[in-house]
């Protein structure tokens, strides 16, 4: 059998991170102004921690360079969807967040003169979609999973699925507090999917339940959903996250899970966990014949 090749991550070192203005309701400017050394402080270290367990996990990181008054730069999640060699570079809802699509797509082209990425593609003019953050690929049902109505715009589907040829389910986030789909819900690689019920409409749960056979749902709880475990990376069957209960991490480890606990306190103060803080460069959807259509909720 051939080697399989080493995960790859697209990073940002946190240097210039810190919480300056209010896009979502776990962001308090005044409150990181309290005490923003020492927390900007634990969010280099933080990092580094994230930085290091998932090199000792086997992957490989590419660094975006860290832009001073750029500080949301270190959530790469939000940079592109990727997909089999493909990206798609985001347009970000807020006027904050759009300094960083000129940095992000200048990484893009120089992942692409190295032959890390293929091909560079860029949304229709208005369109909003904020990257991975909101198109969350599951490997098992060969579907992304996108997030609409706080950051995207449920019409972004339609560009998803004519770039990467795959299935797009849309789901309307109802819950503020998860604001992206990387908040509210993960696939698993063995086939689980790790979700926030209260984040979707009730019409979006329909959805979820009619997908995911009961076996295969994780529901957790809002101690869990409040320490964004949902906002975990997966490499292989090891899940990194920023914290969990002790319920979870059983429920995670008797799937035949190794979980592995990064606490990332510092960027829970701008809404962020593990899963945002990076980019996977390398997924593979395998063959896909024909574009599948949307499923909306």
């Amino acid at each position: 059998m051939p080697l399989r090749s080493k995960p790859r991550f697209l990073m940002c070192r946190p240097r210039h991170f810190a919480v300056s203005y209010r896009i979502n309701p776990w962001m308090d400017p005044n409150s990181w102004a309290l005490d923003g050394r020492a927390l900007a402080s634990s969010s280099r270290r933080e990092w580094a921690r994230l930085h290091q367990c998932l090199v000792d996990c086997g992957a490989r990181i590419e660094l975006v360079s860290p832009v001073r008054d750029v500080p949301d730069l270190v959530f790469t999640a939000n940079a592109a969807v990727v997909l089999d060699g493909k990206a798609l570079l985001s347009r970000f809802r807020y006027p904050q967040r759009r300094l960083e699509e000129a940095h992000f797509a200048a990484a893009f082209q120089k992942l692409r003169r190295r032959g890390v990425i293929d091909i560079v593609e860029t949304l229709p003019q208005g369109l909003v979609l904020e990257g991975a953050g909101d198109c969350v690929w599951d490997g098992v049902r060969k579907l992304f999973w996108m997030g609409y109505g706080p950051r995207s715009d449920f019409s972004a589907c339609n560009s998803v699925a004519g770039v990467f040829g795959a299935e797009v389910v849309a789901l309307e986030l109802a819950d503020a507090r998860f604001y992206h789909m990387d908040t509210a819900l993960r696939p698993l690689p063995r086939g689980e999917v790790m979700y926030v019920p209260g984040a979707f409409t009730r019409k979006g749960r329909a959805v979820i339940e009619r997908l995911v056979k009961p076996v295969d749902r994780i529901a957790l709880a809002m101690d869990d959903a409040l320490s964004l475990s949902a906002n975990a990376v997966c490499v292989d069957t090891t899940i990194v996250v920023s914290g969990c209960s002790v319920g979870l991490r059983k429920t995670l480890e008797a799937r035949g899970y190794r979980v592995l606990s990064v606490p990332l306190r510092s960027f829970l103060h701008s809404g962020g966990s593990a899963f945002c803080l990076t980019l996977r460069l390398d997924l593979r959807s395998g063959d896909l014949a024909t574009t599948r259509p949307s499923i909306a909720a």
